[in-house]
C-alpha cells in the first residue's frame, strides 16, 4: 500500500525535522567544533524545506551526520547529530505506509529530544518536555502528513521510546 505525498508535504516534514534538528546543534558543535556534518544535513534539509530540488546533497548530507554522530565524543553530541541526520532524510520520506517510515517524519524531533534529555543528566522529564514543545511546534499540514502512516511501534531504545510519544500525542 502506498501513501500520497505532494512536494509540499515533503517540504513540510523536512522544515518541521530540520527545526527540531537546529534546536539542539549547538549540543554538536560544543563536543565537536570542528566537525561540519550535523550543521550541513540541517542546512540541505532547510533548502529543500525553502524549496530547493531534492537532490543527493540531502541524502550524503544526512549520512555524513549519522557517521559525525558515530564518532562524537559525548551522548548528547550524538544525539544531536542523528537529529540532523534525520533532518536531511525526511526529505527521502517514502510512500510506503509502513512505520518504518515515521522515524522520517519524527526521528528528528525524538533525537533532539534524546538530546537535551542526556545534557540535562538523563532526566527524563527533560526529554518529555521536548516532546510537548515538538507536538506544539508541528503545523497542520505536518500531522496530516503523518497520519496517512500506521502509528511508530512503541518500545525500543529511549529515542524510539520518544518518537512513539510524539507520534501518539500528534495522532491525538
Amino acid at each position: 500500500m502506498t501513501v500520497e505525498l505532494s512536494p509540499d508535504d515533503l517540504r513540510a516534514v523536512a522544515r518541521y525535522a530540520a527545526e527540531s534538528a537546529r534546536e539542539v546543534l549547538p549540543l554538536a558543535e560544543s563536543a565537536s567544533p570542528g566537525d561540519r556534518r550535523p550543521r550541513a544535513a540541517i542546512e540541505a534539509a532547510e533548502a529543500f524545506a525553502g524549496g530547493a530540488d531534492r537532490t543527493v546533497l540531502q541524502r550524503t548530507a544526512g549520512l555524513a551526520a549519522h557517521r559525525a554522530a558515530a564518532e562524537a565524543p559525548t551522548a548528547a553530541a550524538r544525539e544531536a547529530a542523528r537529529a540532523a541526520g534525520h533532518a536531511a532524510a525526511a526529505a527521502y520520506l517514502h510512500p510506503l505506509a509502513r512505520a518504518t517510515q515515521v522515524r522520517h517524519v519524527l526521528g528528528a524531533a525524538a533525537h533532539a529530544a534524546r538530546a537535551a534529555e542526556v545534557a540535562a543528566g538523563g532526566d527524563e522529564a527533560v526529554g518529555d518536555e521536548w516532546v510537548e514543545r515538538a507536538r506544539q511546534r508541528a503545523t497542520p499540514a505536518l500531522v496530516a502528513v503523518l497520519r496517512r502512516y500506521p502509528a511508530a511501534p512503541s518500545g525500543g531504545n529511549r529515542a524510539s521510546r520518544l518518537l512513539a510519544a510524539l507520534d501518539t500525542a500528534l495522532r491525538a
